[in-house]
């Protein structure tokens, strides 16, 4: 009897040892797959069918947990890459969004209108250096009937976007009513240079300018000779 009691007491002896051993190489497996998978990042994912063409919005993603190991470059982990995004295909509901599914919306203000670029090259010239939103007149030259002209082509045109390269500003993008396009763009190639003019439209800066009215004139007209006649009697 007693030896049977030793026998079951070394067996489960034995049990526990294996148990905890057996727990230990487990635990040590998960940890080595865990490290090999890396840390969990947030990635966004469409939180529903999102059409192309249409600007993501707050409450069309939502934030999923992957681990880094499978984690790509074009992932989207940052939500201000989102900002003023829209997709050039359709979503599904837990697709992951990426760099190359997004573009910029477009900042064509009118439906009717349309985005032409112009850049700085040896026909097109900037007086300076512009910023989107700002106004601009268009001046051209070029030979009608073999005759120079130079003639304002565009005015008080609106700048959407403005393009930079490694030398700093190198031009802009003209929000255009569609049938005016056809025209910017045939000048673009045809004349023989184009001037590209920041539009001022400060009220103030009009005012200043505007000239004397004649009532005031004649106002000063007759408070000198008021003060010249003051002279003769004294």
């Amino acid at each position: 009897m007693l030896e049977s009691k030793r026998r079951a007491i070394v067996f489960l002896v034995l049990a526990v040892i294996l148990a905890a051993v057996s727990g230990f190489l487990i635990l040590q497996k998960v940890q080595s797959l865990n490290d090999d998978l890396g840390t969990m990042v947030t990635v966004y994912t469409a939180s529903t069918d999102i059409p192309s063409r249409k600007i993501i919005t707050p409450s069309d993603v939502r934030t999923d947990e992957v681990p880094q190991r499978y984690v790509r470059d074009e992932f989207i982990t940052d939500v201000n890459e989102l900002v003023d995004q829209v997709s050039v295909i359709p979503l599904a509901n837990g697709e992951i969004i990426t760099e190359n599914m997004l573009k910029d919306a477009s900042s064509v203000t009118e439906q009717e209108n349309r985005l032409v670029s112009v850049l700085r090259s040896d026909q097109v010239y900037f007086d300076e250096e512009l910023t989107a939103l700002d106004r601009v007149d268009i001046i051209v030259s070029h030979d009608f009937d073999d005759e120079p002209i130079t003639e304002v082509f565009m005015e008080d045109v609106q700048v959407a976007r403005v393009a930079h390269n490694d030398s700093g500003f190198s031009g802009v993008q003209l929000e255009i009513p569609f049938d005016k396009v056809t025209d910017l763009v045939h000048m673009q190639n045809y004349a023989d240079s184009m001037r590209v003019l920041k539009a001022n439209v400060s009220e103030e800066a009009n005012q200043s300018t505007e000239p004397i009215e004649e009532d005031e004139q004649v106002e000063d007209e007759d408070l000198t000779d008021e003060e010249s006649d003051s002279d003769e009697d004294e």
